[in-house]
C-alpha cells in the first residue's frame, strides 16, 4: 500500500512551499483528462514550453499533449491520447499493433508520471519534507530524469542515480536539473548497484534522504493503473472496430510499472494476454538469467516488487542485437526508403523515431506475439514507446562508426530478417507454476537482500485484494491533493 500517513509539521511546510511558488498539483484524475480542466488553466499551460521548468508542466503529466518539440508550446492545448499504429508491412505480421507514445511528456519520456505517482503522495501526506529532505531516484535512465524534473518544479532537492554506462544525452541534460547524480557501475542490468547506492545515501545521511525507489513503490504501479491504463482504453475506443478484439498488451518489465495497466485492461477484456518483454542477453523471467544487453531502460536481474506476476500470461525475450538493427532501419535515410518501398506510409515512416531502444524491442515483442499466437486483422495488440530517439542519438552514431553508413542492400536485409522473419522464439506462456516460480524470484532481491517481509510476499500472491486495495487508493490520494492545494491557496 502507498503510505498515507499524514505529518502534520512537514505538510503544513510543504503547503509553504507551493503557496510560495504558486504550485497547484494536479490529480490523476486531471491526468487521465486534461482536457477537462478549466479554460483559463488551459490557456495558461499552453504558454508554457512542454519541458520548461514550470510547475504548470505538472499538468502535462498526461498522454494527451499536443506534439511538440522539447522547447516547444503546444499552443492549443490537449488533444487526443498519442498513439500509431504500426501496419503490417512495418511489423511483419497481420494483426493490428497499437502503441502509445511517451515522447510528448515532458522530459520526453512516460517514467516522468510514475514518479509523480510516487513523490505526490510523500508531499501531500508530510511523508516527504521538501524543505529539509532530498528526493532520491533510483533509475536506469528515464526515471531519475522524471524524478529530477518533478522535484524541480516542486522546489524540491534531488539526487540521481543511474548507471554509467547509460547514454550521454541522459546525463547531458540531467546536469541541467538534478542537484546530485550519482553513476553506478555497469549499465541497465546493474540494478542491484542501484539500490546499493540508496542504501549508501541511507547510511551517510540517514532521514535528510528520501529514496523513491521505483520498482517498489506502488505510486508507480497506481499511476500507470489508471493514466496509462486509461490512454489505453481510449486509444481501443478509437481504433477498435466491429468484430475486432483485444489480443494482448505487450511492454517491457523495466519497473514493472507499466504492466500496471494491462491489470487495468484485463478488467475490461478479461481473455487478452498480458507479455512482459525482456532482452534475450538478461533472461531474468524466462529463465532465472543474467546477463549484460543494449535495450536500454529496462533494468533487469530481478523481479520488481511492484509487478503482479499472476497476470503475467506470457514472458516474451527480444535479442539486443535485433533491436539495434531495426533502430538503424527506422533512423536511417536508406531505411526509411526501403520501408516506403514496402507498403510504408511516408508520414508514419518519418514518426518512427517517436520510439526509443525499449520501444523497439517492444514493437518487435509484440510481433513475436502475433506470430506465435496466430494472430489476424481483426486482433489487436497494444504496447507503449516509452521513449524516443531523442535520448539515443549517440546510440545510432556508435553503430554508424562501427558499421558504416546503412545501405539499400543493408535495409533490404534488416527488414528480411527482422520483419518478414520475425521468429516466434524465446517465449513462454506462463502456467500456474511459471507464474510462482516468477514470482518467487522475487523473495532473492527483496526479502534477503532489501528487507521486505515475507508473509507480504506471499500476500501478494494468494491475497487477491492484495492489488485491489492499491489501485483503489486513488481516490484517497486525489482526495488529500484537493485539500492540500485548498490548504495552498487559503490566505
Amino acid at each position: 500500500m502507498i503510505e498515507t500517513t499524514v505529518h502534520d509539521a512537514a505538510r503544513k511546510r510543504n503547503i509553504e512551499v507551493c503557496r510560495r511558488r504558486g504550485i497547484v498539483l494536479p490529480t490523476l484524475e486531471q491526468q487521465k483528462f486534461p482536457e477537462r480542466l478549466e479554460p483559463d488553466l488551459i490557456e495558461r499551460i499552453t504558454r508554457v514550453g512542454l519541458w520548461d521548468m514550470d510547475p504548470l508542466n505538472l499538468f502535462r503529466i498526461t498522454w494527451k499533449n499536443r506534439p511538440a518539440s522539447p522547447g516547444g508550446r503546444a499552443g492549443d492545448g490537449f488533444g487526443p491520447v498519442n498513439f500509431l499504429e504500426l501496419p503490417p508491412e512495418l511489423t511483419g505480421v497481420p494483426a493490428r499493433i497499437i502503441a502509445l507514445v511517451g515522447r510528448w511528456f515532458p522530459t520526453g519520456a512516460h517514467k516522468v508520471g510514475a514518479t509523480y505517482g510516487c513523490l505526490v503522495p510523500a508531499l501531500v501526506s508530510g511523508n516527504f519534507d521538501a524543505t529539509r529532505q532530498k528526493a532520491v531516484w533510483p533509475s536506469t535512465g528515464n526515471y531519475c530524469r522524471g524524478g529530477a524534473y518533478n522535484a524541480a518544479l516542486l522546489d524540491c532537492e534531488s539526487v540521481a542515480i543511474l548507471p554509467e554506462g547509460m547514454s550521454r544525452e541522459r546525463f547531458e541534460w540531467l546536469k541541467t536539473v538534478a542537484g546530485e547524480i550519482v553513476a553506478t557501475p555497469g549499465t541497465e542490468s546493474n540494478v542491484k548497484e542501484i539500490f546499493d547506492a540508496c542504501h549508501d545515501l541511507v547510511r551517510d545521511r540517514g532521514d535528510k534522504v528520501v529514496v523513491f525507489n521505483q520498482f517498489d513503490q506502488f505510486g508507480n504501479y497506481l499511476w500507470h493503473y489508471h493514466v496509462t491504463g486509461e490512454a489505453l482504453l481510449e486509444a481501443l475506443r478509437e481504433v477498435l472496430k466491429s468484430g475486432q478484439d483485444v489480443a494482448g498488451f505487450v511492454v517491457a518489465t523495466g519497473s514493472s510499472g507499466t504492466l500496471a495497466a494491462g491489470d487495468r485492461l484485463k478488467e475490461i477484456f478479461p481473455t487478452m494476454k498480458v507479455a512482459a518483454v525482456e532482452a534475450l542477453q538478461c533472461p531474468t523471467i524466462l529463465e532465472n538469467g543474467f546477463g549484460e544487453h543494449r535495450i536500454e531502460g529496462i533494468g533487469d536481474k530481478h523481479i520488481p516488487w511492484v509487478h503482479n506476476v499472476r497476470n503475467t500470461d506470457m514472458a516474451i525475450a527480444v535479442d539486443d542485437e535485433d533491436t539495434m538493427q531495426l533502430l538503424r532501419l527506422y533512423n536511417e535515410p536508406a531505411g526509411r526508403r526501403h520501408l516506403v518501398e514496402r507498403g510504408v506510409d511516408t508520414k508514419l515512416a518519418q514518426q518512427l523515431d517517436a520510439a526509443g531502444i525499449s520501444g523497439i524491442g517492444n514493437i518487435l515483442a509484440a510481433a513475436k506475439m502475433a506470430r506465435y499466437l496466430e494472430l489476424g486483422p481483426e486482433d489487436v495488440i497494444l504496447t507503449v514507446l516509452t521513449d524516443s530517439m531523442d535520448l539515443y542519438h549517440s546510440r545510432l552514431d556508435e553503430e554508424r562508426e562501427v558499421q558504416g553508413e546503412l545501405s539499400q542492400a543493408d535495409a533490404e536485409r534488416i527488414a528480411y530478417r527482422h520483419i518478414e522473419g520475425v521468429r516466434p522464439d524465446a517465449l513462454i506462456e506462463t502456467t500456474y507454476r511459471e507464474r510462482k516460480r516468477i514470482h518467487n524470484l522475487k523473495y532473492y532481491t527483496w526479502v534477503e537482500q532489501q528487507g521486505k517481509d515475507s508473509e507480504e510476499l506471499n500476500r501478494q500472491w494468494y491475497d487477491r485484494d492484495y492489488w485491489r486495495n492499491v489501485q483503489a487508493q486513488a481516490e484517497e490520494i486525489d482526495e488529500m491533493i484537493r485539500a492540500f492545494n485548498a490548504e495552498v491557496a487559503a490566505t
